[in-house]
């Protein structure tokens, strides 16, 4: 037995072991609602001792890819409740990844066919996932946005509250705000995006201000123990770019240390890419000192790390203490009962890269689990 096989707590969030399942975007929610395919997904993978959901849009207009759940409608809040039951009832915990696109998103997918928001009005070299009338998926260009009006932030912000609140009422454990991979609050971290000139512009501080009111007003509805963040500093997932991502992310989880949150979860690198990604003016990122400069301002929050970590690199993070929790992303898509091989050292199932965005049961539901006899 190792750290990592071990029960934790996580914040208000009592895990039985540090695996977590990482969020996995698999576009099989029609009309963005959970259905009887993406419960039996969920309940399969319930031995990881934390789920966090694909991400899961706050509204319509944070809606980037087809066939995503959302967190805003009646039928899809009852959906999710049927997920959470499932994975509480195999001894699971299971949080959401609440999710604003920002200007990754299409025209097509937005109310009334209106154009994206984000800090800044120029289209990001990037692509979203769409349905064609025959059912079959595509990749597009995303489109043009607009930028966000100063007036219209309090309105995102309590966006951000209410999604919250409504995920914790349908039986998450708690909710991780993303804050990466180049979506609508990294839009406005990173200097490479955000153009502003009001007071979400200019200096980190500033670009950095919508993210800590989204914090503040999640932990204050929900609870700052049920409450976690996503952050990614040097990916250029989605068209992103700082010129200074240590000092940007620095300034970050320094303040994120006066909320006693549930977790900090960092992907390290470039997001399903390179570990040693470097990004910015900078040789390299130093993951060591953002940890030490967040505990050293007095943070408490369990430290998640993810990005390629196989079993010889999750035991060690876990048995020097360099991570609390390790996230693990496509393994689980083929291997639901990852903890169990992990545990046992057994070999993995490989993906079927064909099946992970749209589809159905196929490359979803249907990976084997270990011969329990043998």
């Amino acid at each position: 037995m190792t750290k990592l096989f071990e029960p934790t707590q996580v914040g208000d969030i009592a895990v039985k072991n540090r695996i977590v399942m990482a969020p996995l975007t698999r576009n099989r929610s029609p009309g963005a609602v959970p259905n009887d395919l993406n419960v039996e997904y969920y309940r399969q993978r319930a031995t990881a001792g934390l789920i966090i959901t694909e991400a899961t849009p706050i509204t319509h207009q944070g809606q980037g890819y087809a066939d995503v759940p959302g967190l805003y409608t009646k039928e899809a809040l009852d959906g999710w409740k049927r997920v959470t039951d499932a994975v509480h009832a195999g001894g699971g915990k299971i949080v959401v990844q609440m999710w604003h696109v920002g200007r990754i998103s299409h025209t097509t997918l937005q109310p009334n066919g209106g154009k994206p928001v984000s800090s800044t009005n120029r289209a990001a070299k990037g692509k979203t996932y769409l349905v064609n009338p025959d059912g079959t998926g595509t990749f597009a260009e995303t489109s043009e946005p607009r930028a966000l009006e100063t007036a219209e932030i309090p309105g995102i912000i309590e966006d951000y509250r209410k999604a919250a609140r409504a995920a914790i009422d349908a039986g998450f454990d708690g909710v991780e705000i993303h804050g990466a991979n180049g979506y609508l609050l990294d839009q406005f971290m990173r200097d490479g995006i955000n153009d502003r000139t009001d007071q979400y512009g200019g200096s980190i501080e500033n670009r950095t201000r919508l993210t800590f009111e989204v914090v503040e007003a999640v932990t204050k509805e929900i609870g700052a123990g049920r409450t976690a963040i996503r952050l990614s500093p040097v990916t250029p997932s989605n068209d992103s770019y700082d010129s200074n991502p240590q000092a940007v992310f620095t300034h970050v989880v320094e303040g994120l240390a006066k909320y006693d949150l549930a977790y900090i979860h960092i992907v390290e690198g470039q997001t399903g890419g390179e570990r040693d990604y470097k990004g910015g003016t900078n040789p390299s990122f130093d993951y060591a000192a953002l940890r030490a400069a967040y505990e050293k301002a007095g943070g408490k929050a369990s430290w998640m790390v993810n990005n390629g970590y196989d079993r010889d690199m999750a035991i060690a993070a876990a048995e020097t203490g360099r991570a609390d929790l390790v996230a693990f992303g496509k393994p689980f898509i083929a291997n639901p009962d990852l903890v169990e091989r992990l545990q046992k050292n057994l070999p993995l199932n490989a993906g079927d890269q064909a099946t992970f965005y749209g589809g159905g049961a196929k490359g979803y539901t249907d990976y084997p689990l270990i011969d329990k006899v043998a």
